[in-house]
C-alpha cells in the first residue's frame, strides 16, 4: 500500500479503457476532453474579465441624505 496511482495501476486503467472503448475511439475521446478543457478555460477567463469591470459607486437616495 503505497502510492495511490502506481505505474501498475495506470497500466490496468489504460487496459480497461482500451477494452471498454476500443483503440479507435480513444483519440476521439481524448479530443473531446481536450476541447472541453479548452472551453472551460475560455469561460473562466471570460468570468475573470467580467470581475475586473469598473464598479459603480453606490449613491444614497436623497431621502437618506437629509432627514428632518
Amino acid at each position: 500500500m503505497g502510492d495511490l496511482f502506481a505505474p501498475t495501476h495506470l497500466i490496468w486503467i489504460l487496459l480497461i479503457v482500451i477494452l471498454l472503448f476500443g483503440a479507435k475511439k480513444i483519440p476521439d475521446l481524448a479530443k473531446g476532453i481536450g476541447e472541453g478543457i479548452k472551453e472551460f478555460k475560455k469561460a473562466a477567463k471570460d468570468v475573470e474579465k467580467e470581475g475586473e469591470a469598473p464598479k459603480i459607486a453606490y449613491k444614497k437616495p436623497d431621502s437618506e441624505k437629509k432627514e428632518g
